[in-house]
């Protein structure tokens, strides 16, 4: 294991986080712009968790809570930095954090084609709910 920090991220870490994104994470979003993490961070300040090393982003996921679904999406570690339990760190702080505020399951996005994430989400215990699928409508322009 690293000397890792795991904290909540600020407005100020929207470009890095969108780098270590581009260089860490599987597939894109419409939301993945300085505009689109500043607003997540605004909206809820405790939903985008990061975990630090050498003073650098080598880990995120979003824990998103509405109240009702406690919901996981972008859970990435940098290459480099894989296989050092960043991904057990992060999945431990977004499960603690929805258990304080009453979360009762969790939901994870995950890439179909990520065989890599299917893997690690299929280690940490969550399991693959076949009639299920996401339906999606992107908003304006």
């Amino acid at each position: 294991m690293v000397d890792l920090q795991i904290r909540a991220a600020v407005p100020t870490d929207a470009d890095d986080v969108l780098a270590f994104w581009k260089e860490s994470a599987k597939g894109t979003s419409v939301s993945d712009d300085v505009n689109g993490v500043t607003r997540l961070i605004e909206r809820d300040p405790e939903a985008l968790v990061l975990a630090m090393a050498d003073g650098r982003i080598v880990g995120s996921v979003i824990a998103g809570w509405d109240g009702w679904r406690a919901s996981l999406y972008r859970l990435a570690v940098l290459p480099s930095y894989r296989r050092r339990g960043i991904s057990t760190a992060l999945l431990r702080a977004a499960e603690e954090r929805f258990a304080a505020l009453g979360g009762r399951r969790v939901d994870a996005m995950v890439l179909e084609a990520n065989e890599t994430g299917r893997l690690l989400w299929a280690a940490a215990g969550y399991e693959r709910e076949e009639h299920w699928r996401r339906w999606v409508k992107p908003l304006g322009g």
